[in-house]
């Protein structure tokens, strides 16, 4: 069941390494990520405060790594950006949730910053065009499954890529078993049992 809240209002409840997913629009390339993976999304980013203000961490088409004012993600994608965080059992004394220290968080900081470094880099576009041989008929069965994390071979990341590696360099999480983070797509992310989905943010 989605819950929509307006940024404005409850913006604040957005916590610092919230995991953000961007449902697929009308453009016909979002649907076809989006069904590509079997799933609603097709985009991921990370939420983090600077100074006061929220921002969304991201590795997108065209601009490559960037940090941007989360409400303006909002305003340009009314109700397609859905919020989800990760378990509480994986959740340990730290941190910070949203813009203050409020109590025991999982410490996002270290994912944060290794989402931070892909920030001014190019789009990984052999990436997704490596990702995407294994969608193809008849030659996905000639492919060996990428599930090792250790297959990386140093090109820019996608989005989710980018998304999953810093989860699991920098908070020591693989949100998506037995997948390389190469491998990873918008919808695993969706459906990753260590991630929660909480609420879908509108102007």
């Amino acid at each position: 069941m989605v819950e929509y809240l307006s940024i404005e209002s409850h913006g604040h409840k957005v916590a610092i390494g919230d995991v953000l997913l961007f449902r697929a629009g009308t453009s016909l390339v979002s649907r076809l990520i989006s069904g590509a993976g079997r799933g609603r999304h097709c985009h991921a980013a990370i939420a983090t405060w600077w100074s006061g203000d929220l921002f969304c961490l991201e590795v997108r088409e065209w601009y490559g790594g960037r940090a941007v004012l989360l409400e303006r993600e909002v305003a340009r994608r009314p109700g397609l950006i859905d919020v989800y965080r990760l378990v509480d059992e994986l959740r340990t004394p730290g941190r910070v949730a949203g813009p203050v220290v409020t109590g025991p968080e999982f410490d996002m900081l270290p994912v944060v910053a290794k989402m931070r470094r892909f920030a001014g880099g190019n789009y990984g576009w052999w990436s997704v065009l490596r990702a995407a041989l294994y969608h193809l008929p008849i030659l996905r069965l000639a492919l060996k499954p990428m599930t090792d994390d250790q297959m990386e071979n140093g090109h820019p990341p996608y989005c989710s890529q980018a998304v999953s590696y810093a989860y699991r360099v920098g908070g020591g999480v693989d949100l998506v078993p037995n997948s390389a983070d190469c491998m990873t797509e918008p919808a695993d992310l969706a459906r990753s049992g260590l991630l929660r989905y909480q609420f879908t943010l509108r102007p």
